[in-house]
């Protein structure tokens, strides 16, 4: 058996490629919106891409895998578990073969067995992985949302970020019920998830890029649980806010996904017309170089490991964009446009460097006040706001302050208008920083970024509990 994992940092997320090394078949699961990807991965290692497949309808990237079983010329599969009509329809359209709990995909001589696993959604599937070249014991199983190292996948997606009322606790205990079930499985199998640290799609998931089913259930929290109405309290609680892009990953994942758009190739006059004429300036370097000066309305989204998900909870897809990078960064945006495509960003018209932009500014340059995060209650008049998580604020917030997670913030600056001075504070800074510059884009004058965050606070403060001004 021919088996490679492609990560991607910045989705967190796994993808397989596994073949079967007589044959030179492949199947790949859970391919990104780029089938390029796999399609160099799989003449890497000399096999052909005969099969694609899913383990849920994802709402955290754009799937790849219509165009990727097009492109290859490979028959598509997916889950038969659909409850919802877009995924019904989704399988009517493509004409994917159904799978089936207990039904088994073939790769040469790579078995994959496919079990029906709800909770994170309804139709999700596990594949449990025999390599019959070496005997009939499986191998190890490919858990996709389902089953995390440390973690389980959330099951409150579809009510939180796709607006599905009252289905969290149904699904939380249909995760409950699909884990116990999983104790009937040999405790020796390898788990080769789907994310790892710093996806949404759980609350803790460990950074390893695989574990055992057997470590899982001796340390694995969801595992020690054996009641179903304790469990379902417990998954659900401090669940980190999903960002505003999964609804729609959501629906097009069910509806068809566009190709994948080629990079922009804009040279930088045409760039800086663009952002005369109103492009959205996605300004991607550190907060510490955005609030020392930017162009006005530009909107801070810091490259790094947590680009996409920033970006895809505080743009908008529709604008079209520009990128503004640190002069070090400019051989990373071919990198970073490709990322937000992955996401469904489609119109980003390219990227310049600061360097070259802000010495002869096509816009006005604007900046951001800031403050010691210390001294926060100074300013006469002002709305505290606390952009962090709901968990983050449960575990002590600043007397006074509203809270409104980051992920939140575009859709109810309409709540801030009235409000005066606002100061910003997140945990550390960064967030606060990304949150004041949307204040900024939107016309709030009076914005002030607390610099340390509620870190810097507690150590001058004594913190106090939840229930003030959350909403």
């Amino acid at each position: 058996m021919i088996f490679r994992r492609l990560y991607h940092e910045g989705l967190a997320q796994a993808s397989y490629l596994i073949a079967c090394e007589a044959t030179r078949q492949a199947v790949v699961v859970d391919p990104l919106r780029d089938p390029g990807i796999y399609r160099r991965a799989a003449a890497r290692d000399d096999v052909r891409i005969a099969y694609v497949t899913e383990t849920h309808l994802h709402a955290d990237f754009l799937s790849g895998a219509e165009a990727l079983a097009t492109d290859a010329g490979a028959a598509l599969l997916l889950s038969a578990a659909a409850r919802d009509d877009a995924t019904a329809a989704r399988l009517r359209r493509t004409r994917a073969r159904p799978l089936h709990d207990g039904d088994v995909v073939q790769v040469g001589r790579v078995r994959l067995e496919a079990r029906h696993t709800p909770g994170h959604t309804p139709e999700h599937l596990i594949f449990v992985v025999t390599d019959e070249a070496i005997g009939e014991l499986p191998v190890g199983l490919l858990s996709g949302d389902f089953l995390f190292a440390g973690d389980v996948g959330r099951p409150d997606l579809l009510e939180r970020a796709v607006g599905v009322k009252g289905s969290m606790h149904a699904a939380a205990a249909e995760l409950f019920h699909a884990l116990q079930a999983m104790r009937s499985l040999p405790e020796y199998l390898q788990v080769w998830p789907g994310h790892g640290a710093g996806s949404a799609c759980g609350k803790s998931l460990g950074a390893v890029p695989q574990t055992t089913l057997g470590y899982e259930i001796r340390t694995n929290w969801a595992f020690q649980v054996h009641d179903e109405a304790t469990f379902v309290g417990q998954v659900l609680a401090d669940q980190p806010e999903p960002p505003a892009y999964f609804a729609t990953m959501k629906r097009l994942n069910a509806a068809g996904v566009p190709p994948m758009p080629a990079q922009p190739h804009g040279d930088a006059e045409s760039l800086r017309r663009a952002i005369a004429r109103g492009a959205r300036v996605v300004d991607a370097r550190t907060p510490a170089a955005f609030l020392a000066g930017h162009l006005e309305g530009a909107i801070l989204v810091p490259l790094g490991r947590s680009f996409v998900s920033w970006a895809g909870s505080v743009l908008d897809p529709t604008e079209e964009s520009v990128l503004v990078l640190a002069p070090e960064d400019v051989p990373l945006a071919a990198g970073a446009i490709h990322d937000l495509a992955l996401i469904g960003f489609d119109r980003v018209l390219g990227a310049i460097s600061a360097a070259a932009l802000l010495p002869d500014p096509p816009r006005a340059i604007a900046r951001l006040r800031t403050m010691p995060a210390a001294k926060i209650g100074e300013e006469q008049g002002a709305t505290v706001l606390d952009v962090r998580a709901e968990s983050e604020w449960s575990d002590g917030h600043i007397p006074g302050a509203l809270n409104i997670p980051l992920a939140r913030l575009p859709g109810r600056i309409a709540e801030l208008r009235e409000s005066g001075p606002i100061v910003v504070h997140c945990q550390g800074g960064a967030r606060s920083a990304i949150a004041a510059s949307v204040l900024q884009a939107a016309g709030f004058a009076e914005v002030v970024n607390a610099e340390g965050g509620y870190d810097a606070w507690a150590r001058a403060h004594r913190a106090v509990g939840a229930g003030e001004r959350s909403r």
